[in-house]
């Protein structure tokens, strides 16, 4: 007995020694929690310091930013958890796969805080670290008997590099003391911001896309885990008080009840804390549950709780006066954040057993019935470059798809938007919604989109099939596709030992880095501006012509090159025997145009949009792999024409100064692309012709019937958050080659021109356009006819018009051939 009590006593003192070396935040970094704000690395060390020194936390990595700065994880429970937690994780993989076998009893859930998605919303990540602490130490009974039958999963930062961006501004400005005047320079970071990561992008938009690095890298993580909740900590306008769930409407139809009533349940369990306090929140307003990229919503189709927490503190620095006249300082935020983190695991921690036979239920309903009025999508394989693309955002966001089925349907056809008989054919991709994903399917492929209430936080149209430019049907039978794989069906090229030329298609933006890749080894391609027949094959307009002899002359190794460039970019060159064309102009036609490099440069800086600047620079260094310079706006007067012959305006405001800079440009040779409001704001002044389309004023008889309870609302009829309008192409301009009839934009505005008199109308919209989205009634009647795309020829030059995003968020696939028009073809 005394044997037993000694080894008893020895373990409790080595158990409490463990403990007493976690430092605190304040201990380890050398001052308090809240009283500066900390590089991400320090935020590292101090994670990796605590995993060290407690037991009962595992860190994992899970990549790296764009910068080089480290992500990682830290999976903090009880340590009769962490003795088990790969069996743990695995078997809850296992419910989410709808498997029968896995197990509900004593498997704890699962709750996931991200922290700081937006870099200046920088208390978060502080926040972190006093969560952690709190955690591994566990001193407090209630805390340890929550991480008995709960997994806390702890991002402290998911957007390092651009919180570091404002950390490392803020430091560097800021006095001995902070300064609370919310007029001071700390308060107001330059451009463009410490909100989006390196490229610019807002991370809280990528969930469902994962265009950026950061967001892949964190969802390969998540589906790893799968938690049953999870929490995506903001900050909003220092004069706002807290925002903690239920959300707003609208929500998304295929939300579930339980989904929304535990908001409830953790709304009120928050709530009883910061009454406790006496400070300020609010809930069931402003932040909606509808797009589905977001932090709460992506987890929310994924069978998780999902939930935004929103502290006010935008540009709040470490203290700053409101407009109630209170200072608010950067410790009552983390204070705030700290109390709905440990709130939040209260709640998951009484509710664990039923959240993870919710979990449970609402995959194997998802492979038994699905929701929504269909039960299959089949997308058309008429551009198999798209459609792999397609099906690689598919496997990204883990739903199931198959290939072909050889039968004749009926479905809802998303270009007529009629039902339709169609046949599906081998290519065709095929999304049966019995699967346990079949949610996040159906919110990614529904051709229109519920919306109860038009004051949504974001777009309200985004089905795939329209942002790849991919005809589709909806069909409400079940299919299921018979392949794993799409066909590959090479034209059987004949074999020449002399060809006149090769032959190359131009629809999808590999056949752009295919061009640039041949350009970079000196192979000169031509254009055919006009469709021609040979060997009994006619290519369409837009095709590429690389001629033998030309590329002989300069090229020994001609040969080589070709073969290379065709094994790197997996494309077949076609081979011709003759410049004779049966049905066409022959190749010694002008119709076949020399394509010469561009050298472009993008317009940056004070006043210009950050993300669009940023969906611009990453569509060249991280698709295209090809060279772009960004340049600051007060730079532009020094362009040479020797230098750049490419200038691209993203979305911003631009000064008549500009104009006139420019002008001598453009006349002597040089192309100028303006995209969305860089082209109002040049309206008017030489050499830009195109004008606004003007409406009658309103009518006096009018009466404004606008209720004063509705002021914090949308006005519906003048709304458009996000609409999908059908563009009508004239297929003979470069600008609209590979693109077919049609092209389906995002609106976002309700802005639109008058056709070019001396120029190109390229794209327009017609009557009827609006396919799907928020779009009220007042901007229906305006979007009817008019131009979105066009070209203007002024001097030797160009300026090409494009009003709508077509990088919008790097996920409109179809609007990046456009824009690869723009940049490569329109001469």
């Amino acid at each position: 007995m005394k044997r037993f009590l000694l080894s008893f006593v020895i373990f409790t003192v080595g158990f409490l020694s463990v403990r007493a070396q976690v430092p605190s935040p304040g201990e380890f970094l050398g001052y308090a929690l809240g009283s500066r704000f900390t590089p991400h690395q320090k935020v590292v060390d101090y994670f990796k310091k605590v995993a060290v020194t407690s037991k009962n936390i595992q860190l994992q990595g899970y990549g790296k930013t764009y910068e080089g700065r480290e992500l990682l994880l830290a999976i903090v429970s009880d340590e009769s958890n962490m003795d088990k937690l790969e069996q743990i994780r695995t078997n809850n993989l296992q419910l989410s796969m709808a498997n029968k076998n896995a197990k509900v009893a004593k498997q704890p859930a699962i709750l996931w805080l991200s922290y700081n998605v937006h870099g200046n919303e920088a208390n978060s990540t502080e926040t972190s670290m006093k969560v952690l602490y709190t955690l591994a130490t566990a001193k407090e009974e209630n805390i340890r008997t929550w991480l008995k039958n709960t997994v806390v999963i702890i991002d402290p930062c998911l957007n390092p590099d651009g919180r570091d961006r404002y950390v490392n501004y803020f430091n560097m400005v800021t006095g001995k003391q902070p300064d609370p005047d919310p007029t001071a320079r700390e308060h107001s970071e330059p451009w463009p911001g410490g909100r989006p990561n390196h490229y610019y992008y807002d991370l809280n938009r990528d969930w469902a896309w994962q265009t950026q690095i950061e967001t892949q890298q964190r969802l390969v993580a998540y589906h790893k885990w799968m938690p049953q909740v999870h929490v995506d900590f903001h900050e909003q306008s220092y004069n706002e008080p807290y925002y903690f769930a239920p959300a707003a409407e609208p929500v998304h139809q295929d939300i579930t009840a339980w989904q929304r009533e535990f908001q409830v349940v953790v709304g009120k369990n928050n709530a009883k804390y910061f009454d406790e306090n006496g400070w300020q929140y609010f809930t069931k307003e402003r932040f909606d549950l509808l797009y589905p990229s977001y932090g709460d919503t992506y987890p929310l189709y994924n069978g998780a709780i999902g939930m935004t927490y929103e502290q006010g503190g935008i540009r709040a620095g470490l203290a700053i006066i409101t407009s109630a006249g209170d200072t608010l300082t950067l410790a009552d935020r983390i204070d705030h954040h700290f109390t709905t983190s440990m709130a939040t695991l209260e709640t998951v921690s009484m509710h664990a057993e039923r959240l993870v036979s919710e979990f449970k239920k609402y995959f194997e309903q998802s492979a038994t019935n699905p929701p929504g009025g269909y039960k299959t999508y089949v997308v058309k394989g008429q551009n198999v470059d798209r459609l792999r693309k397609m099906a690689e955002l598919l496997r990204r966001n883990h739903v199931e798809f198959a290939f072909g089925a050889d039968r004749t349907l009926n479905g809802y056809n998303y270009e007529t938007q009629k039902v339709e008989s169609f046949k599906v054919e081998r290519n065709d991709l095929i999304v049966n919604l019995q699967q346990p994903r079949a949610v996040m399917a159906n919110v990614l492929f529904e051709p229109q989109t519920l919306v109860t209430d038009s004051n949504t936080y974001d777009i309200t149209a985004w089905a795939l099939p329209y942002a790849y430019g991919l005809n589709a049907y909806a069909l409400k039978e079940t299919v299921v596709g018979n392949f794993s794989f799409i066909e590959e069906r090479a034209d059987t090229a004949p074999t020449l030992a002399k060809p006149y030329a090769w032959i190359m298609p131009w629809k999808a933006v590999r056949d752009a880095q295919t061009l640039i890749e041949l350009q970079k080894m000196r192979v000169k391609v031509r254009i055919a501006e006009e469709a021609f027949t040979i060997g009994g094959k006619t290519y369409p307009a837009g095709s590429l012509l690389i001629y033998r002899t030309e590329n002989e002359k300069n090229n020994r190794s001609f040969a080589n090159v070709l073969a290379t460039v065709a094994k790197n970019h997996n494309i077949s060159f076609y081979p011709i025997a003759s410049g004779f064309v049966e049905k066409g102009k022959d190749f010694g036609s002008t119709v076949y145009r020399l394509l010469t490099p561009p050298k472009i440069a993008v317009l940056a800086g004070q006043d210009v949009t950050a993300t669009a600047v940023g969906e611009v620079w990453h569509f060249f260094e991280q698709e295209l792999n090809y060279p772009v310079s960004v340049i600051n706006v007060q730079n532009a007067m020094y362009f040479d024409i020797n230098k750049f012959n490419v200038l691209i305006l993203p979305d911003g405001y631009y000064s008549d100064k500009l104009a006139d800079q420019l002008l001598p440009w453009i006349n002597a040779g040089g192309k100028i692309i303006l995209m969305e409001d860089a082209i109002s704001s040049l309206l008017g002044k030489r050499p830009f012709d195109l004008k606004k389309k003007e409406w009658p004023k309103k009518d006096e008889k009018e009466i404004n019937e606008r209720r004063y309870a509705e002021k914090d609302k949308d006005d519906l009829q003048n709304a458009i958050p996000g609409a999908i309008y059908k563009v009508s192409l004239d297929q003979s301009h470069p600008l609209a080659l590979g693109l077919g009839k049609f092209y389906y934009t995002l609106k976002t505005d309700e802005k639109i021109y008058e056709p070019l008199e001396n120029g190109w109308n390229v794209g327009t919209l017609k009557a009827n356009s609006y396919v799907a989205g928020i779009a009220g009634e007042k901007v229906r009647k305006k979007l009817t006819t008019g131009l979105l795309y066009g070209v203007q020829e002024s001097g030797k030059g160009t300026i090409i018009y494009l009003a709508t995003n077509v990088l919008f968020r790097s996920f409109w696939e179809n609007g990046k051939q456009l824009f690869a028009n723009a940049l490569f073809l329109v001469n």
